[in-house]
């Protein structure tokens, strides 16, 4: 198993069910806890757990949200206790039964390292990089390793999995031994996050989180996430030429000032900031389509980033990588011979909702470079309508997050009765509405 990130993890936890040993090389050095650490560079900004995110990491790890929520974080019901800014107003907020969690992406990994490690046959060896794969003309027998301060070796394994992440290398890698690169696709979002934590009051607000979603009009956007530690995670993102928001601690709440909503703004003007805003220009998205290569060795394959890393401002990574794991089980259940071209062909279908929900709202601004389909095209200006009528319809707005966190597939969007509402309801922009309404039943953030 070469990487210990979230993809890395869950994937160790279905191969502890196949194999004797899994032996996780990272070339970290992992925390003993919940921290930040170089090789998730991400960590330190806001992050969200989807609902298919929460149901996986409940799967494989019974007891899991329990822990996390002892440990401060929040259960939350994602329509209802979240505030969803589509275009210029807010979706109506009321229960939808999808259940999410609102907690930190260091407090995520720690808890689920420490249960992937707790298990008999897994053990973690940080410090320790994969340089390259070993190969016997057929398949893939292992992986080259290199410990910090030591000397390259090599280790035999009957699968490797690579989790390396954004900036793996495995087509190079696949290269050397004979085989062709995966296609890539790749679209630069020209988006930069600025984040900050703020000091929360427990039961100030009644709602957990705030998300602003930036579009071609207004590029700018925001998302302020309740975390452990009584904190509120803020990340501010700007797409664009110009538009980064500000890393000055004197003018960084004054970004919120131009968000359609002023609730982020209030709050920010009266919380008290715990650190300084951290910068992060976000890299390309980039999808390898391993599905489609007509060759592929046995004894490999890869998940998590190393197969599709999106745009994090929509929140998928980690539900993904879970989602993936699933599907790696399900085929490792299947028997090893011919496993990477099963696993490849199910992961694609896990990875083409979240990749067109991103790569697709993305390309609505034109500013991103990247090939616009006829289906991107007619997508997108099905999907602006759908975001008018969600904030009018309750019913379109709890489909269209139903999809968004990758509990339905998108044909359900075009459900007669969704159809109806969104052609009704979404002909026109809607005129930004006042934020004093009704408030929900209140959640206890």
């Amino acid at each position: 198993m070469l990487g210990a990130s979230m993809a890395g993890l869950l994937a160790a936890r279905v191969l502890s069910e196949t194999f004797a040993n899994v032996t996780i090389f990272d070339r970290d050095t992992l925390p003993a806890g919940a921290a930040n650490r170089k090789g998730v560079p991400q960590g330190e900004h806001s992050h969200g757990l989807l609902a298919r995110g929460r149901q996986v990491l409940e799967e494989l790890f019974p007891g899991l949200v329990d822990e996390l929520t002892a440990q401060g974080g929040i259960p939350v019901d994602i329509m209802r206790d979240c505030i969803w800014i589509q275009g210029d107003r807010p979706m109506p907020r009321v229960a939808s039964g999808l259940a999410g969690l609102c907690v930190s992406r260091p407090a995520i990994e720690a808890e689920v390292r420490r249960r992937v490690l707790a298990l008999p046959n897994v053990v973690v060896l940080d410090g320790h990089e994969a340089t390259g794969l070993l190969f016997d003309g057929t398949r893939v027998t292992g992986a080259k390793v290199l410990p910090a301060g030591g000397t390259e070796h090599d280790v035999a394994a009957d699968l490797v999995v690579d989790a390396t992440g954004r900036g793996n290398r495995g087509p190079t890698w696949l290269a050397a031994i004979g085989f062709e690169r995966p296609a890539e696709e790749r679209v630069d979002p020209l988006t930069v996050y600025v984040s900050r934590d703020y000091r929360r009051v427990p039961g100030q607000e009644d709602f957990a989180a705030i998300i602003t979603s930036p579009n071609p009009a207004r590029p700018s956007g925001a998302v302020a996430i309740a975390a452990e530690g009584d904190r509120w995670m803020v990340t501010l993102l700007g797409v664009g030429a110009g538009q980064a928001p500000p890393n000055d601690a004197d003018t960084y709440a004054d970004f919120t000032a131009k968000l359609p909503d002023g609730r982020l703004h209030t709050l920010l003007r009266t919380a008290e900031p715990l650190g300084p805003p951290l910068r992060m220009r976000l890299p390309a998205s980039v999808r390898r389509r391993y599905e489609r290569m007509e060759r592929l060795p046995d004894g490999l394959v890869s998940i998590g980033d190393a197969i599709c890393s999106f745009n994090p401002a929509y929140g998928q990574g980690m539900t993904v990588a879970a989602a993936e794991a699933i599907e790696l089980r399900d085929a490792l259940r299947a028997g090893r011979a011919g496993l990477p071209r099963r696993f490849y062909a199910k992961a694609a279908k896990v990875v083409d909702v979240p990749w067109d929900i991103a790569v697709g709202a993305d390309l609505a601004n034109p500013e991103i470079q990247g090939e616009r389909t006829g289906k991107t095209r007619f997508l997108n200006a099905y999907v602006a309508k759908v975001q008018v009528a969600a904030t009018r319809s309750a019913a379109v707005g709890r489909r269209f997050l139903e999809v968004a966190n990758l509990m339905q597939a998108p044909p359900s969007l075009f459900a007669p009765g969704i159809v109806a509402r969104v052609l009704w309801l979404g002909r026109k922009p809607a005129a930004p509405a006042p934020v004093a309404v009704t408030a929900p039943e209140r959640v206890t953030v």
